[in-house]
């Protein structure tokens, strides 16, 4: 028997510009607080917390939530990849679900460095090493940094096989903007047009523009969930549940086909969606609004597919009709996703629940889709990890 899973409180801080942040550990611990304020509970509370971050020691969670409260609680500190913030989501919500526990924290946050991720250790084998080989196999672009050459080359495949146009990832980069526009806590608020996205400095020739990237980031996003008896106990809202949720990783796909889409997650995102979507008794046409993981505006379109958004190379019509925004079928990104708020890897997956949560309470402000009761979140790690989350309004 599983327990029903409530979003009792979410917080996020602002994310900003490396070197304009506070230390991880001053932002792990605001955003901390501010979902512990919006769930209307104390720290001591919590019967146990998964902190997510990908750059930082090996207790990085402990000295963030330490400043909150020393109450002896267990912390566990969770690393995979991009989908870290959403990995410490599926680990709390499991605890919830089991039965194991009542009231969980999953906290996420990075301070990242300028510039194009990077490998730490260089003194051992790379966890990328198969990506890398697959990247250079399908892929000729020397001196392109990898993450580019990954979602680049994904892009490139779709474009090959279906005949998409260069100037569809331009529309999903300047729809980012126009949704981030209205919202307080997206660094890049600045409206551009697919004209100014595709005018902008080439970083890949047909291929990619700089703004079809998302930026490195600093931030913090918490949500605390609860079990539907401990919500009734001390009168938490139940407004917010989870219905269903996945983790995948790599499958012999990812390097066997030949195809740099499977290289950068569509088949464990198709997955995993798919998964949500038979746990939950639903479609993906029953979805109102969608956060979903652009860190390039190329992932977001092949994205739409593999959530079944879309069919197979119905992604220019899907942008071209209007239908991935406001007044079309399935609003994706309102908050302006990765490429407006920049991505702090353990922080993502949290924010994205921030918005959901907010958009299904009908509380999002300026951002809000009207009339939202069913929302999905896409968050990808390579290396490789996706979790897909299913909300709906209880």
């Amino acid at each position: 028997m599983t327990s029903s899973v409530y979003v009792a409180g979410v917080g996020m801080i602002p994310f900003v510009k490396p070197g304009a942040n506070a230390p991880y550990h001053v932002m792990g611990a605001g955003a901390t607080r501010l979902a512990l304020d919006d769930a209307g509970l104390a720290y001591d509370q919590i019967q146990q917390a998964y902190v997510g971050y990908v750059y930082g020691d090996s207790t990085c969670g402990q000295r963030a939530l330490y400043p909150v409260g020393m109450t002896g609680v267990p912390i566990i500190n969770v690393n995979n990849n991009c989908s870290t913030g959403s990995t410490a989501l599926f680990l709390a919500r499991q605890a919830i679900a089991s039965g194991a526990l009542d009231c969980v924290l999953a906290l996420g946050f990075e301070q990242m460095k300028p510039g194009a991720l990077g490998a730490v250790f260089t003194d051992r084998p790379s966890a990328f090493e198969d990506f890398d080989a697959a990247a250079g196999q399908l892929v000729d672009a020397p001196g392109v940094p990898l993450a580019l050459r990954y979602f680049g080359g994904a892009g490139l495949s779709h474009m090959k096989k279906y005949g998409t146009p260069l100037t569809s990832f331009a529309k999903v980069r300047a729809k980012a903007s126009r949704h981030a526009k209205n919202n307080p806590l997206a660094l890049f608020r600045k409206e551009v047009t697919a004209d100014d996205v595709m005018n902008d400095q080439v970083i890949w020739p047909g291929v990619m523009t700089r703004l079809m990237a998302c930026a490195p980031t600093c931030g913090g996003a918490a949500a605390v969930l609860v079990s539907e008896q401990f919500a009734s106990r001390h009168g938490l809202r139940k407004d917010v549940r989870i219905a269903a949720q996945a983790m995948t990783t790599d499958t012999p796909s990812t390097f066997g086909a030949g195809d740099m889409m499977q290289v950068v997650g569509f088949d464990m995102a198709r997955a995993a969606a798919n998964s949500v979507y038979e746990a939950a008794g639903i479609g993906p046409d029953d979805v109102d609004v969608v956060e979903l993981h652009d860190c390039f505006a190329q992932n977001e379109l092949i994205t739409y597919e593999a959530l079944g958004l879309c069919g197979d190379g119905g992604a220019e019509r899907f942008i071209d009709d209007g239908d991935n925004t406001y007044g079309g079928r399935i609003v994706t990104n309102p908050s302006g996703g990765l490429l407006s708020k920049g991505h702090p890897l353990g922080a993502t997956g949290l924010a994205q629940c921030y918005e959901l949560t907010r958009q299904l309470r009908g509380s999002a402000a300026a951002t809000q889709v009207e009339g939202a009761k069913v929302a999905l979140q896409h968050n990808l790690g390579l290396g490789g990890a996706c979790v897909v989350t299913l909300y709906e309004r209880a």
